[in-house]
């Protein structure tokens, strides 16, 4: 394993052969370098994890004041568990999330751990709630942060679940059942209850200074699954009652708090305000008194932009054309506009981490032709210094630029999407890809895809359409969502393909289309509704037949969420590509792994079965042990090496 050289020239920290000697699948098929990166309390370490060769991860802690070797903390190898965040409870330990996905009898469930460690390795401790053999039940989820102790002295604030126990025969056992709040010292592991645990609590959420303030709470049916109907619940200052902030369901579209300033006692919320998203401040004093903080006349407001170690908030975001930042404290707003200055051709700037007093920040900035890169930026010393490369490999590559475009649907409606012509083309008469993103309640937006750049850089002219069922554009663009509305969604799927063609971008017989997830699902339906349009249909992980989702979903507690989103009706059958497999004429190549929680790999399975019995071509790669992502850097270059060789023999070019 070779590690990133901090702040000097870092030019690589994957294992296996140097950038030179690797083609395009390996180079794009690598995950990226940093899978999650913070800084600790007096900003002198910071703490990342890191790919391993396959599908393993790796964290790694780095001194920046001795800018010495970052020296290796822990490993996993992703079977099952895999790390996946880790923060600072002190200068010198770490809380640390991991997760995996274990087959019971053919079911698949996921499970998440938290564990602590010091950053040289040593001891490491269990942090979630332990359970006994009088245990009445499994605890999957161990919980989350909450909040991190002004002190930065190993303690943390962390929900945890707790499972009851068996009573017969003793007076031991505890009844304590739900979602519940300790204060835990992370090396002793002594405990002490801020919040009872909850059955129906799901989470909470603690001010700038580690108070709780919300409680989030879920409403179940008899069975256990989940009903859909979500309250909030707050607390004024030095009261303990709970008080009623809102309650949301398909039916109610009330405020959802997602974080508190305890300084001015209020809320950040989002809500609706002319059918789209918009973030609001509301006061915890008792009133509820609400004022609208920032709206966007076209897009939705969708994150917050928080700060150090008690998550201050200094601004929102919205994507439009590209990402754009609202930053409502003075300094940072300075601050930013001299970043831009500094960092004129890394226009996507982020704020991942700071020290306590914020006199040292962690930073990513990237493009759409730049992978991205980490620095750190201190304010005393007035000096910026690069830590780290996203994706190392890629360094040098002649990478292409992206350009938001917009196309015209067969109803009129103009549709934004995002155009990736390979670097140094003409842009005429190329072999051209759409690609759909997944979700469908997701979207795209302007900046460093690994996929579109990957095809791009074979030759391909990509097309990445945010059609009709996409998230970010309001209620009106959502329609009832890429299923119910799959007509309208794969329609302007479709839509994008004939445009590339009508502009002399792609050759009419050279059109093809990718999609993972949602988007495979509808790289599949666009050959069922237009089955000329496309040469060749590659979809990774595609739901192909919805009465058969709706009824992979019945053994986890969002069964009855699954089947209202899918919903009841003809386009059950006609929106199932498997169903209507007789369609498709265009070969058909498709991927996935086999501990897919998300999509089950029957529905690829039961695609490429249907699409044989009705004579079509059809190829299925399964990837055992692999989840929804595919998260292995030699699956992916495999993946994208096949598509590719797939794609240019349907079209003729090979």
């Amino acid at each position: 394993m070779r590690a990133p050289v901090f702040l000097a020239f870092l030019t690589c920290i994957c294992s296996g052969p140097s950038s030179a000697e690797v083609d395009a699948s390996t180079k794009f098929g690598l995950r990226e370098s940093i899978g999650d990166i913070s800084m600790s309390p007096d900003g002198s370490h910071v703490a990342y994890i890191q790919p391993a060769p396959g599908r393993g991860s790796v964290l790694f802690v780095a001194d920046l004041n001795a800018k010495t070797e970052p020296k290796i903390v822990i490993t996993s190898d992703a079977k099952p568990w895999n790390l996946r965040w880790c923060g600072w409870a002190s200068n010198t330990r770490l809380a640390c999330k991991l997760s995996g996905i274990v087959d019971d009898g053919g079911r698949l469930l996921p499970f998440t751990r938290m564990i602590a460690v010091n950053i040289d390795g040593t001891v490491l401790k269990a942090l979630g709630k332990q359970t006994s053999f009088r245990s009445l039940g499994t605890n999957y989820f161990d919980g989350d942060i909450v909040g991190w102790p002004a002190t930065d002295n190993g303690e943390i604030l962390m929900s945890r679940t707790y499972v009851p126990e068996q009573t017969i025969g003793t007076h031991l056992a505890s009844t304590a059942q739900g979602l519940g709040v300790d204060r835990i010292d992370t090396l002793t592991l002594k405990s002490v209850s801020e919040e009872r645990p909850r059955d129906a609590a799901v989470d909470y959420i603690a001010d700038n200074s580690g108070n709780v303030r919300i409680l989030v709470t879920e409403e179940k049916r008899e069975d256990g699954t989940l009903e859909g109907v979500t309250h909030y619940f707050y607390r004024r200052p030095d009261d303990r009652n709970w008080l009623s902030f809102s309650r949301i369901s398909d039916a109610e579209s009330g405020l959802q708090p997602v974080a508190v300033d305890g300084k001015q006692n209020v809320a950040y919320a989002f809500g609706k305000q002319d059918g789209r998203q918009a973030l609001f401040k509301v006061r915890l004093d008792g009133s509820l008194s609400s004022e609208l903080v920032l709206a966007n006349e076209k897009v939705d407001i969708d994150s917050l932009i928080t700060l150090g170690r008690s998550n201050r908030i200094i601004g929102a975001e919205f994507v439009d054309e590209k990402r754009e930042a609202e930053i409502f404290d003075p300094e940072y707003k300075a601050l930013g506009a001299k970043l831009a200055k500094a960092l004129p051709r890394l226009p996507l700037v982020r704020f991942l981490g700071a020290s306590r007093n914020e006199n040292r920040l962690l930073l990513y900035a990237g493009s759409d032709s730049d992978p991205g890169r980490y620095y750190v930026f201190d304010k005393a010393a007035k000096t910026l210094d690069e830590i780290a490369l996203a994706r190392p490999q890629l360094e040098g590559a002649a990478l292409s630029s992206v350009k938001p475009v917009t196309y015209p649907a067969a109803d009129g409606t103009i549709i934004p999407a995002y155009l990736t012509l390979p670097s140094g083309s003409s842009g005429k008469g190329l072999p051209g890809l759409v690609l759909p993103h997944g979700g469908p309640s997701y979207r795209d937006e302007w900046g460093f895809d690994w996929l579109a750049q990957y095809f791009a850089s074979q030759g391909f002219a990509v097309l990445q359409p945010n059609f009709r069922g996409s998230a970010g554009y309001g209620d009106d663009w959502y329609v009832k969502n890429g299923f119910k509305s799959w007509r309208t969604a794969v329609g302007d799927v479709n839509d994008a393909g004939r445009w590339l063609i009508s502009q002399g971008i792609v050759d009419k017989g050279k059109l093809a289309i990718f999609g993972w997830s949602y988007g495979g699902y509808a790289a599949l339906q666009s050959g069922v509704l237009d089955p000329d349009l496309y040469k060749a249909v590659v979809a990774v992980a595609p739901v192909t037949d919805l009465k058969l989702f709706v009824q992979q979903a019945q053994y986890y507690v969002d069964s009855a969420l699954v089947a209202k989103f899918v919903g009841t009706g003809e386009h059950v059958v006609s929106g199932s590509p498997r169903k209507q497999a007789a369609f498709l004429k265009a070969p058909v190549l498709m991927f996935s792994g086999d501990m897919d929680l998300n999509v089950n790999i029957e529905q690829s399975k039961a695609m490429d079965a249907s699409l044989r019995e009705a004579g079509k071509s059809s190829q299925l790669v399964i990837y055992p042990g692999l989840d929804h992502q595919l998260d292995d850097s030699t699956a992916r270059a495999d993946m994208l090496k096949k598509s590719v060789d797939f794609l240019q023999s349907a079209m003729g070019l090979k």
